[in-house]
């Protein structure tokens, strides 16, 4: 589903992704770990066609994302690390929106998003201003927004930063729905006990890979009891 090979972003003098080699499998859920400014999200916004290469390629779901980036974003779902939708439209104005962008019948949306809907408590909620929902709520929706065109491929980008436990573990039902059903799951996250849930994950530091793997197989090398050690024992507990 993606494969990268020395892929790298620079902003004048300031590299912020260095060489990152990736091969994701359809139906894995990939994790990137990372402090803040490590490369995680710039990573994926290049994965998602938001931006551009400075160096090395990336085929995502089988298109270049340097010369086919609206091909990309049309192949795959994006929930971003700010809260992005419309504080003045209702929910569901929310989702026949981005039902619109991806060309999306908002009855085929609706239909495909309704189960979701249900898990996450939306329905009764779908008819209130976005703005007037809770934090939590408006998370679950980003996260619904994203899925209204059923693509093959997601990428969460700290999709359970400022929602409660119960929120989380709703997410990672979703997640693992997700992947079961063959749809790759792209995931960035500060909680160390949610990258246990991931397949693989990437660790990185300044723009680079600093370890990649199954997390069970990298607490084994690294000789850790957790994911948390590993991150502290990778990149130092100033990170933590």
């Amino acid at each position: 589903m993606i494969h990268t090979t020395n892929l790298s972003k620079r902003f004048g003098s300031f590299t912020a992704v260095d060489g990152i080699g990736l091969d994701i499998a359809r139906g894995e859920i990939f994790g990137f770990l990372g402090a803040n400014g490590a490369g995680k999200t710039t990573t994926i916004r290049m994965l998602c066609g938001l931006l551009r290469p400075s160096g090395g390629t990336a085929l995502v779901n089988g298109y270049d994302v340097s010369k086919q980036s609206e091909k990309v974003k049309l192949s795959l779902g994006y929930m971003s690390q700010k809260f992005s939708l419309y504080n003045d439209l209702k929910a569901i104005e929310n989702l026949q929106f981005y039902a619109g962008i991806y060309g999306t019948p908002f009855p085929t949306a609706l239909e495909y998003t309704m189960p979701l809907m249900r898990l996450f408590g939306l329905e009764s909620s779908l008819h209130a201003l976005t703005g007037s929902l809770p934090m939590g709520f408006k998370q679950r929706l980003s996260l619904v927004c994203a899925l209204v065109h059923d693509p093959p491929l997601v990428f969460l980008d700290e999709p359970t930063s400022g929602v409660d436990p119960q929120a989380r573990r709703e997410f990672w039902q979703v997640i693992n729905t997700l992947a079961q059903a063959g749809k790759t799951v792209i995931v960035s996250t500060h909680f160390m006990d949610e990258a246990e849930y991931c397949h693989r994950v990437i660790v990185m530091q300044q723009g680079r890979e600093v370890a990649m793997g199954r997390p069970a197989d990298l607490k084994t090398r690294y000789q850790v009891v957790n994911m948390q050690e590993l991150f502290i024992k990778l990149v130092g507990d100033g990170y933590a």
